[in-house]
Formats: structure tokens, C-alpha cells, sequence
């Protein structure tokens, strides 16, 4: 009885833990903050990488335009208004990231 108590207990608290990023840190690099982002698939983003001459792998995730690195320990005023995302693929001088997923600096 007690086992199983601790077992439903635990399994919110694991569940959490598991969400979150690591010490401010992306598995794939720096944390970005993105103006907007878009779906991979967007048409318009297919349009934008035509008019900028990139030829843009297929990734997955979500696309990231016009972003910058963000530290999260805040130190300066460095805050993002707008989406922190992780991405796999930040080549491109933060005009576009890809691979990327958002993420939740508000702890």
C-alpha cells in the first residue's frame, strides 16, 4: 500500500523533472531568441529561403527567424520578449535557425 502511494507520488515529480532544460543549457547548443518562428513545412518560409538564395535542409521542428543568443542567467537585462528555442542548426548568423524547439525560460 505504502509502495504504491510513493509510486504516484513520485511519478508527477519525474514527469517534471524530465521537461525541463539542464542547467540553462540545450542538449544541441546555446539557447536562442527567436522573433518568430514557423513550421518547416511553411510555404512561406520556403518563399523567404528562395528570396534570400538558402538552400534550407530538410529538418524537422520548428523554423526560427531572426534570432540571438540568450543567457538565461539574466545578468544585464539579456531577456527574451519574444520565443526561447533550442535549435539544431543555427549556421545561418541567427537570420534563420533550424531544428528548433521551444522552450520555457520561466522558472
Amino acid at each position: 500500500m505504502r509502495a504504491s502511494a510513493v509510486a504516484v507520488l513520485a511519478l508527477p515529480v519525474l514527469a517534471a523533472a524530465t521537461a525541463l532544460p539542464r542547467d540553462g543549457d540545450c542538449n544541441t547548443g546555446d539557447i536562442q531568441c527567436c522573433n518568430s518562428t514557423a513550421a518547416s513545412s511553411s510555404t512561406n518560409l520556403g518563399l523567404l529561403s528562395g528570396l534570400l538564395g538558402l538552400v534550407l535542409p530538410s529538418i524537422g521542428g520548428l523554423i526560427g527567424l531572426s534570432c540571438s543568443p540568450l543567457n538565461i542567467l539574466g545578468v544585464g537585462g539579456n531577456s527574451c520578449s519574444a520565443q526561447p528555442v533550442c535549435c539544431t542548426n543555427n549556421s545561418f548568423n541567427g537570420l534563420i535557425a533550424l531544428g528548433c524547439t521551444p522552450i520555457n525560460i520561466n522558472l
